[in-house]
C-alpha cells in the first residue's frame, strides 16, 4: 500500500515538473517570436547588432537570451555600474571637503563632490567653511590625491565645448561648467570671473555671435555667425585645482591664500569630513537626465574613499576584482559616464548587475533614483508602464541601450537589458521598437 502512495506521490511530482518545464519553455518560446518580430526583423534594426537578456529573478532563470553573452557598447548603461558602486560606497551623504587646522592654518583634501556651488542645490556647507574663515587665511590643499586627467579613456575630445563633456578635476565647483549670454552689445559670464577672457573677433558682433573657446585653456573668442544669440553653457578648463581655486576668492569675495602641499592632510588629531548632499539627491539626477558629470565624479569620490586617490582606472580594477568578480563575462569597463567607446559589456553582466543592487539595495531605494514611464530620459516613452519599469537609456552614434526593471500584470517581476549597437536608424525608431517589445512582455507575461 505504502509502495502505491509513493509511486502515486512520485508521480504527481513528476507531473508537476513537466508541466512547470513546459511552461517555461513555451514562455521563453513565445518572447524568443516576439522579439524576432518586433525587434529583429524591424527595418530599424535589421542590420544592427543586437543582444537582449530578460531574466526572472524568482526561479533565477533567463527567459530570453539573444546573444547576451557578446560585448556591446553600453553607452550610458555604463552608469548602471557607477551608481551601483556609489550607492554602495557613499554612504547617505556626500563627502564635500575634508580638513583639519593646525597653528591657524587650514589644510583641506578634494573629494570629487560634483555638487559644490551648483544651482540644484542650495545647502552649500562647503561653502560655508570657505566663507567663514578669516580673511587673508592661509589655505594649504593636498595635491597627491588627484592621479587622473580632466578626460576619460576614449573621449570624443572634438566635445569639449559640448555640454556633456565638463572636465573631471578633483574639487569641481559650478560643475565646472560655465554660462555666455548677450546682453545689448555685450557679452556676459556666469560666473563672471571669465568675461576678462572674451575677445571679439573683427567683424563679430553679440547679437550673432559664434562662440569658440581654446582647447587647453579658458581663452573665448567671439565670431560672426547667421543665427541670433541669446545663451550657451560651455565646459571651462579646470587645471586640476587651478581653476577652482582661482574662482573661490572671486566667489567669496574674500582672499585666501591657498598653497599646494605634497601628500595628505598632515597627522593631525580630529580631521573633519564636511558632507554635502544626500547621496540620493545626487544619484537621482544622475540617471534621470544621464548626467556624465555627476557619474564620472560619483566613480572619482568612490576611489577616494576606497583607495585614497582620485583615480578611475584604479578603482575600476579594484571593483572588477571585487564586487564584479562573479559577473557572467568580464566587462572591459573605461569611464564612469560611458561617454568612452571603450567600454564593453554583455547584456548579461548588466542584468547581474541590476540583480545586485536590488538584491543589495531594495526595490523602494531604486525606484527613488531610477526613471520610470515619461520621466528623465524616457520622458516620451512608457508612459502606460509609468510605476511599472525603472531603467536607464544609453546613447550614442549608433548606439542604443536600455537596461533595468519591469514588472508585468500578471506580478512577475523581471530584469532586463537591451543593447544594440551599429544601427543606422533613427534613435527614435530603435526605442519604439524596444518599447513595443517590452510592453507586450508586460502585458502578456
Amino acid at each position: 500500500m505504502k509502495k502505491n502512495v509513493l509511486q502515486k506521490d512520485n508521480a504527481i511530482w513528476i507531473f508537476i515538473l513537466i508541466i512547470f518545464f513546459t511552461s517555461s519553455c513555451s514562455v521563453s518560446k513565445q518572447i524568443s517570436g516576439l522579439a524576432q518580430k518586433d525587434v529583429l526583423e524591424t527595418p530599424a534594426l535589421k542590420n544592427a547588432h543586437v543582444g537582449i537578456c530578460i531574466y526572472d529573478p524568482a526561479t533565477q532563470k533567463y527567459l530570453y537570451n539573444f546573444q547576451s553573452d557578446k560585448y556591446f557598447i553600453p553607452a550610458s548603461n555604463t552608469k548602471i555600474s557607477t551608481c551601483y558602486v556609489a550607492m554602495k560606497y557613499l554612504g547617505d551623504s556626500l563627502p564635500g571637503l575634508q580638513y583639519s587646522v593646525k597653528d591657524n592654518q587650514y589644510f583641506i583634501q578634494a573629494t570629487g563632490d560634483p555638487t559644490f556651488m551648483t544651482q540644484e542645490f542650495s545647502y552649500q556647507p562647503v561653502f560655508d567653511f570657505f566663507k567663514n574663515l578669516p580673511d587673508g587665511a592661509i589655505v594649504k590643499y593636498a595635491t597627491d590625491n588627484w592621479q587622473d586627467t580632466h578626460w576619460g579613456a576614449g573621449w570624443s575630445w572634438g566635445d569639449y565645448t559640448e555640454y556633456y563633456m565638463a572636465e573631471r578635476s578633483p574639487f569641481p565647483i559650478y560643475g565646472n561648467m560655465m554660462s555666455l549670454y548677450r546682453q545689448g552689445e555685450s557679452i556676459k559670464t556666469i560666473p563672471s570671473f571669465f568675461e576678462r577672457d572674451v575677445k571679439f573677433a573683427p567683424g563679430a558682433e553679440a547679437k550673432n555671435a559664434i562662440i569658440n573657446r581654446r582647447l587647453d585653456d579658458n581663452t573665448f573668442t567671439i565670431t560672426k555667425g547667421n543665427e541670433p544669440f541669446e545663451k550657451s553653457e560651455m565646459p571651462f578648463v579646470t587645471d586640476g585645482f587651478s581653476t577652482t581655486l582661482s574662482l573661490l576668492p572671486d566667489t567669496l569675495h574674500k582672499a585666501l591664500d591657498f598653497v599646494p602641499v605634497q601628500g595628505n592632510l598632515p597627522a593631525i588629531s580630529n580631521p573633519v569630513m564636511i558632507y554635502s548632499q544626500p547621496t540620493d539627491a545626487m544619484l537621482k539626477p544622475l540617471m534621470h537626465r544621464s548626467d556624465n558629470f555627476y557619474a564620472e565624479q560619483s566613480l572619482m569620490m568612490v576611489s577616494q574613499k576606497l583607495l585614497g586617490v582620485m583615480n578611475d582606472r584604479k578603482i575600476i580594477q579594484h571593483i572588477l576584482q571585487t564586487d564584479f568578480k562573479d559577473l557572467p563575462q568580464r566587462p572591459s569597463w573605461a569611464d564612469g559616464s560611458g561617454l568612452s567607446r571603450y567600454n564593453l559589456f554583455t547584456p548579461q553582466d548588466i542584468v547581474a548587475i541590476l540583480q545586485k543592487m536590488k538584491d543589495e539595495f531594495g526595490m523602494p531605494r531604486i525606484q527613488t533614483i531610477f526613471e520610470t514611464g515619461g520621466e528623465g530620459t524616457i520622458r516620451n516613452y512608457y508612459k502606460e508602464e509609468k510605476g511599472f519599469i525603472y531603467a536607464k537609456t544609453g546613447t550614442l552614434n549608433g548606439v542604443v541601450a536600455f537596461s533595468g526593471f519591469l514588472t508585468t500584470k500578471k506580478g512577475k517581476h523581471l530584469i532586463f537589458s537591451t543593447l544594440v549597437n551599429n544601427h543606422n536608424a533613427s534613435t527614435t525608431d530603435v526605442r519604439k521598437a524596444v518599447e513595443k517589445f517590452l510592453r507586450t512582455i508586460r502585458n502578456d507575461y
